[in-house]
């Protein structure tokens, strides 16, 4: 678990600020992304900037890093005036910035990644010798460790980004900005990184930028945070003062609830039956090696593991969009085994994508198409001759109405809402449809708190109502809220399957790493 807030390192009275940012506005077509924002930052301390998605944070640090250019404000950094046009001016400053997305070179080694662009040199020819040496040197300095031989492709998530905190070091950054750092990382692999950047920030004085939208992490990791909405700083304050709750309400305005009741449900029988499951992934090599697992009506069976272990195959061959190599999937007792996608959702199945943009949606197309994509030729949208314009606009106004998806028009196209009304829409989609089993593929992942908080409850109640849901999420609080039963894999084995009341979070993090069962 991760522990609360950190000491606070440092005097807030006597600290030094290091960086300031005034009055930074920035437009894009048809929004402000940043309204008049003001933030600065001190030495040594680590500063959360929260919000939901599209607040503006990430436009914040990209314009402090050069990847934007802003309209208009100013930046001060050791209280001089600054023009920053691009990253290597940022570089020079001392401000180095890890992405959500690394930004590494797989086949690469850490040593050729972390020099890559800044090679030193003896005379003409690569100083090998001499890059290695300073790199463990800042390996001993902030107790990071890491193989400087390893090939950056066979490194775990929290390898790699010890490896971009390495590169951002190495090139002298005093100013540090993560962007959503743990989203890809197991609960152990977190710990790791927050208490790696407590120490850097008290015991080396480097100073941090946090951005995220989990509560739990500001009160883990801050020392201050300051909370966004719609582009316009709402509160700056010192973490030590507020709780969750309060940041929840300072962020989306209204009060959030952070526990689902999972009232008891009879079980039914099993809808979905995987047996001896095996397929390949899009390489040719073994992604899922001899699965078998059911979904009882009334249950929600929650599938954990790191990413890459044979999660998405899975639902890909059962949702008919895989083939499977040996084994059988059963829905309803009927063996669908290698049928197609259009025949698996006929039989009651609703699938929601992890890749909403690519497989969830038609981007080009209207919200209201992509509404009734699926039911378009049904009564009372269309008869026998026509499709029916107007029906087919009363029942795409309902959905969005029910869903809460925010858009001005049903007629936009969907490809340009954020990425939480995405999300609504294609749970709107889905679920309307009434499906007996449903496939959720990280349905929350990356989505703001009242966004997850909206599509938890949703299936929630679709459990109620007892449907049977197969939920794969690397998100383990939301894996043990939900699930009635979890099943852990590994290398695209199931290691083990528990009920939640029988097992810890700490318990499921190790199998996900191990492979053992416990």
């Amino acid at each position: 678990m991760i522990e609360k807030n950190r000491s606070l390192a440092f005097n807030m009275d006597e600290s030094k600020t290091i960086l300031e940012m005034r009055n930074i506005t920035k437009t894009f077509p048809g929004l402000i992304a940043l309204d008049h924002v003001n933030f600065n930052l001190r030495e040594g301390e680590i500063h959360c900037l929260l919000g939901e998605n599209g607040a503006g944070k990430t436009t914040l640090m990209n314009i402090l890093y050069g990847l934007y250019q802003m309209d208009r404000g100013e930046i001060l950094v050791d209280k001089n005036k600054v023009n920053i046009r691009s990253p290597r001016d940022a570089i020079n400053l001392g401000i180095g910035m890890i992405h959500q997305i690394f930004l590494l070179v797989p086949r690469l080694s850490v040593v050729e990644n972390i020099i890559l662009g800044n090679e030193p040199t003896n005379g003409v020819t690569l100083d090998r010798g001499k890059a290695v040496e300073e790199i463990l040197e800042l390996e001993t300095q902030f107790d990071l460790t890491v193989d400087l031989n390893a090939r950056v492709e066979h490194l775990s998530a929290g390898e790699k980004q010890q490896v971009e905190i390495l590169k951002a070091l190495y090139r002298s950054a005093r100013i540090l900005i993560m962007d959503e750092p743990t989203s890809v990382l197991t609960p152990k692999e977190k710990e790791g990184l927050i208490r790696t950047l407590r120490e850097m920030a008290s015991v080396n004085a480097l100073s941090i930028v946090f951005i995220t939208h989990k509560l739990p992490e500001v009160i883990a990791v801050s020392d201050r945070v300051t909370i966004l909405r719609k582009g316009k700083v709402i509160d700056a304050l010192v973490t030590k003062d507020v709780d969750v709750k309060q940041l929840a309400i300072k962020m989306v305005g209204k009060e959030v609830l952070f526990d689902i009741r999972k009232t008891a449900v009879k079980t039914g029988s099993k809808l979905l039956e995987v047996n001896d499951l095996k397929a390949t992934n899009d390489s040719g090599v073994i992604a899922i090696d001899s699965v078998s697992l059911y979904v009882n009506e009334g249950e929600i069976l929650g599938i954990a593991g790191v990413t890459g272990n044979g999660q998405n195959e899975l639902l890909e061959v059962i949702s008919g969009q895989r083939h499977a190599e040996d084994g059988k999937v059963i829905i309803k007792g009927k063996d669908v085994t290698n049928d197609s996608l259009k025949e698996v959702r006929a039989l009651g199945v609703g699938y929601i994508p992890e890749d909403r943009i690519e497989k969830g949606l038609l981007s080009d197309r209207s919200i209201s198409e992509n509404l009734v994509l699926g039911v378009h030729t049904n009564p009372p949208l269309a008869n026998r001759w026509f499709t029916n314009l107007s029906q087919i606009k009363k029942y795409a106004k309902k959905l969005v109405d029910e869903y809460n998806i925010s858009t001005p028009d049903i007629e936009k196209e969907a490809g340009k809402l954020s990425g939480g009304n995405i999300q609504r829409l294609i749970l709107a989609r889905e679920l309307s449809r009434e499906p007996d089993i449903i496939l959720a593929n990280k349905p929350t992942s990356g989505l703001d708190i009242s966004s997850q908080e909206f599509i938890r409850q949703r299936l929630m109640r679709e459990r109620g109502k007892g449907k049977a849901i197969l939920l794969v999420s690397e998100d383990l609080d939301e894996v043990m809220m939900m699930s009635d039963r979890i099943a852990v894999m590994y290398e695209g084995k199931i290691v083990k399957v528990v009920t939640t009341d029988e097992v810890t979070m700490d318990q499921i993090g190790e199998m996900m790493v191990s492979g053992k069962g416990g």
